[in-house]
């Protein structure tokens, strides 16, 4: 399994309120030259349309089913952090211009109560369980931002653990690609000049 890549950052990340421990993980930055609240406005309005082979990946990754909407199965042109929002992740936090979490249950027992709050998820703690969170997390360098994204698993035991672990090492490449991507096309939004249509990644 690949090592997670830390950072030291100040303030702490507001990922350390919801997933202080974790043992599944990955990290990626990218610097983008545009003012803080516009690379905000960016993470909220990147659709998947604007994430090369996002849609791609993610057709492989539900093995071609068409199934309901989704964040693998996304509007391409709907912001895409608004479809995680109605179709199974949480809000957990968001503090504008500085960063933004997310969290969802990957594997519950059969018939468990899903949290619908962002106290709920991080009590959320009997065994059986795997829970994700990822964010996303602007450092204002002034006339530059460095943008990064992490995702956190968290499994409240070894059974859960194994299991999250095989499918973390089928869908670890795709996964880390994807995120690159989205940071990738989150730049190119805020970088744009005000007025120009965002161009469409590769499908």
């Amino acid at each position: 399994m690949r090592p997670v890549a830390m950072t030291n950052m100040n303030p702490p990340s507001l990922l350390d309120e919801f997933a202080p421990a974790r043992q599944f993980g990955e990290f990626h930055t990218v610097r983008v030259r545009a003012a803080a609240d516009k690379v905000y406005r960016a993470i909220k309005d990147v659709t998947a349309a604007e994430i090369t082979f996002f849609r791609t990946l993610t057709w492989i990754r539900r093995f071609g089913r068409p199934g309901p909407e989704s964040i693998l199965n996304a509007p391409a042109r709907e912001p895409l952090l608004e479809v995680a929002t109605r179709t199974g992740f949480l809000l957990l936090a968001d503090d504008s211009h500085r960063e933004l979490v997310l969290g969802t249950v990957v594997i519950a027992p059969e018939g468990a109560q899903r949290p619908a709050t962002p106290d709920q998820f991080k009590l959320l703690a009997g065994p059986g369980f795997a829970k994700a969170t990822i964010n996303f997390r602007l450092e204002d360098e002034g006339e530059t931002c460095l943008l990064s994204t992490e995702t956190r698993v968290q499994a409240t035991d070894a059974r859960s653990r194994r299991r999250f672990a095989m499918y973390w090492f089928a869908i670890y490449p795709g996964s880390a690609f994807i995120r690159r991507m989205w940071l990738r096309a989150i730049k190119r939004r805020a970088e744009r000049p005000e007025g120009r249509v965002s161009r469409p990644g590769r499908l």
